[in-house]
Formats: C-alpha cells, structure tokens, sequence
C-alpha cells in the first residue's frame, strides 16, 4: 500500500472525500494493558493520527476522524512518554490494516482480507518515562536468504550481543530477508531475541517481485510489519521509517530505484507539522539518497524531502544497502537548504558482506565488508536533540574501531618499501589520522581511495587456493572512503611500536597499535 488513492483514482477521475468510509476512535492510556478502551481510561489528546497521507492530531477527549479507501492503513504516531503495545516477537502494534478485498494473488502472500470497516480503530498506550539521552540499536541488512544464513545472523549478532540493555529500541534498515519473504516470521522470531521494541524498514529484497504495480510491491511486509511509510516519538526525537524503494524502476521497468512518491512527501510534510522545530528528525531508510548518482535515487523526491526539513536545524538520515560504510553530507550543491550540511550515516551490515569468507571457531562466516569494515551494528546515542554513534564490531571489544595492516617483520634494507594502513571505521574525508613510532613525533597519515590490501588479501586466499577452502567467495573489494596509508621510514634493525589515533566527526579519539620488527638480512 504506497498509494492509498490509487484505487479511487482509479474508479474516479475526480477524487472526493465523501467517496471514502471515515475511520475514528480513541487513542487512550491502557492503564491495565489489556487492550480494551475501558470505562474509567482517558483519551490522550494531541495525539497524531494518520491514513498515510493526512495527519490529525486527537481532540480533548483522544477522539480523531481520518478518511480511508479500500486499501488503508491507520496507524498512531508514538508520542514521548508513552509505550506502543507489543506483540509476542517485540514488533509494536501502532496500526491497523484496512483492506477489505485482501492483497492481490502474490507468490508470497499478502493481507488476508479484513472486511468491513470496524465502528472504532482504538489506540491504546501505556504511560512511561522516556530519558532524553537514551540510545538505539541500528541494524543494517539483516539479509538471510535461506535458514542457514538466518541462524549465522542469530549465532554471529544476536547470540554475541552481551549487553542488550545498552539501548531501548532498535531498528533494522531493510533487507531484512533476501527474497524469500517466507522467511519474515523467522526473521521476527530471531530478531525478537533482542528482548526490546523493534522498528523495521522494508528494502529492496523484501519486495513482491511478481507485482507490476510498486503499490502492491509491499503488501507481503505489510502483512507481517504493518506500514512500510511511519513515524513516532521517543524523548525529544522525532523518528520518520520511510520506505524508499519504487518497483519496477519507472525508467526501465526492471529492477528497482531509490525515491519517494508524492503521497509519502505529502505525510512527511503533514505529519511533522506537528512535530516542535528544535526536534532531532531522525530519517530510516534503506537506500541512500545517493548525491553523486540520480541514476539511484530519484532527484527530484531528495530536493522536495530537504525542502520539507529545512526548518528543522536537527537532522539526521540512516541508511544501508550498500555493504560497506560511509559518511554522507549534503550542502547546497545538493539542495540542501540551511548552512550545516545533512548528515547521512550509511551503516555497515549484520550480514557483512553477505555472509561470505572464512568461518570462525563456531562455524560463522567472518564476512568483512568490501570496504574492509568489519561486520557489526551501531548503536545511536541521543542527548536531548543532538546525537552521536558508535560502531560495533561483533565479538570485538567497543574500543576496537582501527584496524592496522601491514607487515609484521621486514627486511632492514627495504623498509621504506613498506606501506602501513588504517582502517577507520566511521571515518570521514577530512578526518585527522596520525601516527607515530616508539614515542617519536606525530605526523599524518595520507588518506587514499583504495581496496583495503587486508580485504584483497582475504579475497586472494580463495582465488589463488590450492586446496579446498570453506565458505563462500567474498566480493571483489571497493575503494575505501575512511582508509589512512603511511610509509615506513628508513628504520635500523630491532622492533617498532607504531601508533595510530584519529579524530572522529565528534572530536573523540580513538587509537590502534601495531609492532613490527626490522630485521638485518640482506646485505
């Protein structure tokens, strides 16, 4: 359901409100939990509501009124300080389906169908006090294509999260399955180990690819998630789950491409109408808002998305797809509209690099990423309306956020041959990376657009195996865009400890260190 007027424009070409039922009810404060709207529970007023498109906001007595055709779906928009109910796999229960005739005939199924309009679609919510400064987990690409690669994803991320207290909710970025859309419920199932309130976005690999149509492209998700286009509130957030993907590409009519349609810009414009200006926006996507390459994500849809955040000084974007990581920032070159760039935060994967590369101890592919980042999550931490984020790399301590390559022993008298790289993960251009050895003065590194030779290395370890090697081939790399390079200098013989610190886009620092050992050989 991406165009919820699709059907009445197809019956009518003069679209009218008195063509459409009126759904209403309550949103109201469970204070028993039960879900039942009881005789002594109040309506919660200035509540928003919304069909998709249109937004209200509840009366005095957490009364609303919002139109609805035969293809709808009517959900609350979480205010702060209120908990949305859950279901036995932690997904909230802030909507309501409306789809009387069911989904189309897809090969994986859709809505059944709900029927008549009920007299009330009541919202119940539970009081609660929200922080401020609280955190989130981020998940980019969960992507299991088959149940083997679902209990990698369960055994390599979930299994080996101590600490899943650190936030208090999460978000998954799409591809949250790879094609086999049979697979959702085991992806609820395992996600829900997480023992917390879980968003999800819907990517390219959740579609029904049978459709001809994008407004039917979503209705397998839609049956096991609810609304792909949504929003809600947590401390002083504003959070905006977007779906982001139109199928087929409307330039091709093969394949898919990133953009928005008119209906979703038009809830996004209504719907933070009632959102305060010094709000943090948080957008969740899937694929990025790509600046460089139109081909990818539609320019049109980006400039009118800026357009409707540019009141708000406090933004920021998510997104995944790519398997690798990256920081993006939009100016006014890219129609971004206010002075500090829009920062988008293209997150590293759960599945890596597609569950690929050699198993570890426990028979879990190791799945670098191609940019040489390792596999892992972030968790995004938010103070009143300003945030910052970590990366974790799964079955590493937090602290690990360079990893160092180069050679271990050299030969004294070629040293200065010898290249020494930084990886640093949540790296930028621009970043300050030094580096100094055994104590001497600090000097930068170079950065350089490059394969990362560790990545290389770990791919030549297949193509050049004279034996059986297990595990999937990784992909072929890409060109790093947070990789440092240094030249060792000349070194008399003994060993060396090379430290390297960097800067991060929020003034922390974070350090690695190699030792290496020039040896006297050749003469």
């Amino acid at each position: 359901m991406k165009n919820i007027f699709a059907v009445a424009t197809a019956l009518s070409l003069s679209y009218t409100v008195s063509a459409q039922e009126i759904a209403k009810g309550v949103v109201f404060d469970d204070v028993n939990k039960n879900g039942i709207l009881d005789k002594k529970e109040r309506g919660i007023p200035n509540v928003s509501v919304s069909n998709g498109v249109e937004v209200v906001q509840t009366d005095a007595q957490g009364q609303y009124k919002l139109p609805v055709d035969e293809d709808n779906i009517i959900f609350v928009i979480k205010p702060a300080d209120y908990a949305l109910p859950l279901n036995t796999a932690n997904q909230p229960q802030f909507y309501y389906i409306h789809k009387p005739q069911g989904s189309p005939e897809l090969t994986f199924k859709g809505v059944s169908p709900t029927g008549k309009l009920p007299k009330d679609i009541n919202f119940g919510l539970t009081a609660q006090s929200e922080s401020r400064d609280f955190s989130a987990f981020v998940f980019g690409d969960p992507q299991a294509y088959d149940m083997t690669e679902m209990d990698y994803f369960k055994r390599g991320i979930i299994d080996r999260i101590s600490n899943k207290n650190a936030a208090v909710f999460g978000i998954s970025l799409g591809d949250l399955v790879g094609n086999d859309l049979s697979l959702h419920p085991a992806y609820k199932s395992t996600i829900s180990l997480m023992g917390l309130p879980w968003f999800n976005v819907i990517g390219n690999h959740d579609l029904n690819f049978d459709t001809k149509e994008d407004n039917y492209s979503d209705e397998a998700f839609e049956a096991s998630f609810g609304p792909a286009t949504y929003s809600f509130n947590y401390g002083n957030a504003h959070f905006l789950i977007l779906d982001d993907i139109i199928y087929p590409n409307p330039d091709t009519g093969k394949g898919y491409k990133g953009g928005l349609h008119k209906d979703q810009l038009e809830f996004i414009a209504n719907d933070l109408k009632f959102v305060p200006k010094d709000k943090l926006i948080v957008l969740a996507f899937h694929i990025p808002l790509e600046h460089e390459n139109s081909e990818v994500f539609r320019t049109e849809d980006r400039d009118r998305l800026f357009d409707i955040l540019s009141e708000f000084p406090h933004t920021l974007s998510l997104s995944a797809h790519t398997h690798f990581q990256q920081q993006n920032f939009f100016g006014a070159k890219d129609g971004w509209r206010q002075s500090k760039p829009h920062h988008e935060y293209n997150v590293g994967t759960t599945s890596g690099d597609w569950y690929s590369g050699e198993l570890d101890e426990n028979g879990i592919p190791v799945s670098t990423m191609r940019d040489g980042t390792p596999k892992g999550y972030a968790i995004l931490n938010i103070k009143n309306n300003q945030y910052t984020f970590d990366y974790k790399v799964v079955g590493k301590d937090e602290a690990y956020q360079i990893a160092l390559s180069g050679p271990s022993i050299v030969d004294q008298k070629y040293v200065q041959r010898y290249p020494v790289y930084a990886n640093f993960f949540i790296g930028k251009e621009g970043d300050q990376v030094l580096y100094r050895i055994n104590d001497s003065q600090w000097k930068e590194m170079d950065q350089v657009e490059e394969v990362d030779p560790s990545f290389d290395d770990a791919v030549k370890q297949y193509d050049l195996a004279t034996d059986y090697k297990e595990g999937r081939r990784p992909s072929d790399g890409t060109n790093s865009s947070h990789l440092w390079r240094l030249k060792l200098p000349k070194l008399k013989a003994g060993k060396y400890k090379i430290e390297v610190k960097a800067t991060d886009l929020f003034n922390r620092i974070h350090t690695a260190v190699k030792e290496i050992e020039v040896v006297s050989k050749t003469k």
